[in-house]
């Protein structure tokens, strides 16, 4: 049975524009409505003109890391419980500098399989919880 992705919309951030084309190509082929961005100075404004149902984005940031992104989403009532997948090359930073309130992290390099079933998992549970 094929998982239900149909109006599925996955907001992708990272400066690598390499993992955004990959993310981008292999979410869309399963099924996600993606919308990718290199640079943002505020999220939250993307966020809502997307409507946004789960959030991916790396941690190492031009300007801003991830975890400070995600942060601001948790804590901003409307986006709060949207979920967000964190992705980096550099696990070890996220576990030394605290808990930002990300719901998956998945290490760089990472497979596609393992980002989908996330994906899956936290958009049909509404209870999700905090992982990292």
């Amino acid at each position: 049975m094929v998982p239900q992705t149909k109006n599925v919309r996955v907001f992708v951030i990272d400066n690598d524009n390499n993992i955004l084309d990959v993310l981008n190509e292999a979410l869309t082929y399963e099924g996600y409505e993606v919308n990718s961005l290199c640079l943002v100075e505020d999220i939250l404004p993307e966020l809502q003109k997307y409507r946004s149902d789960i959030v991916i984005m790396d941690y190492i940031l031009n300007g801003i890391n991830g975890g400070e992104f995600c942060q601001q989403i948790k804590i901003n009532t409307p986006t709060a419980k949207l979920p967000v997948l964190m992705i980096s090359a550099y696990p070890r930073v996220l576990q030394s500098l605290g808990n930002y309130g990300c719901n998956v992290f998945i290490p760089k390099p990472f497979d596609l399989d393992h980002i989908v079933n996330s994906i899956q998992a936290l958009t049909q549970n509404t209870n999700q919880t905090e992982l990292c």
